[in-house]
């Protein structure tokens, strides 16, 4: 049994549409590359079927990557969330302690993350610092430079 990934059910279903995609689109892409690779002859010296073939059995990993990814899936009911608390699905409003510039992010799974978006992971250096922080509580986060301290302002779900 792989790790319990949660997810929203937008994310979950991003997921599933991503796989299906891959299971009903690209696999018969692949398998006809190689078939057409086939018949142009002698496959002793014949890169292309190599291409196909390589390509092929990196899709097959990426599809069965994915398919556990959604077979250990949970979604996350976000109503159910205590915003006491920083938790998966926070959105988070901190203020740097040393420059005193405020930014906000919501906490998502890994595979959920996007920087450019304010979604950071739980697992990244801010997303663990922050993590089970309260309304008023400091944050200590270690970055390369060494400790950078955030005042946590707000806790929302969104």
């Amino acid at each position: 049994m792989g790790k319990v990934n949660y997810y929203t059910a937008e994310g979950l279903q991003k997921l599933k549409d991503e796989l299906n995609h891959l299971r009903d689109i690209e696999r018969p892409k692949a398998s006809q590359a190689i078939a057409e690779a086939r018949d142009k002859g002698d496959l002793s010296e014949n890169a292309e079927y190599d291409a196909a073939k390589e390509a092929q059995g990196m899709l097959e990993m990426r599809i069965s990557q994915m398919e556990e990814l959604a077979s250990n899936a949970r979604i996350i009911d976000e109503s159910q969330l205590d915003t006491s608390k920083v938790l998966i699905h926070s959105t988070v409003k901190i203020k740097n302690q040393i420059n005193g510039m405020v930014m906000t992010y919501k906490l998502v799974a890994q595979n959920e993350a996007d920087v450019k978006t304010g979604k950071i992971s739980v697992d990244s250096p801010i997303g663990k610092g922050l993590l089970g922080k309260e309304v008023g509580d400091v944050a200590e986060i270690q970055v390369p430079k060494g400790v950078m301290k955030f005042d946590v302002i707000e806790i929302t779900r969104d």
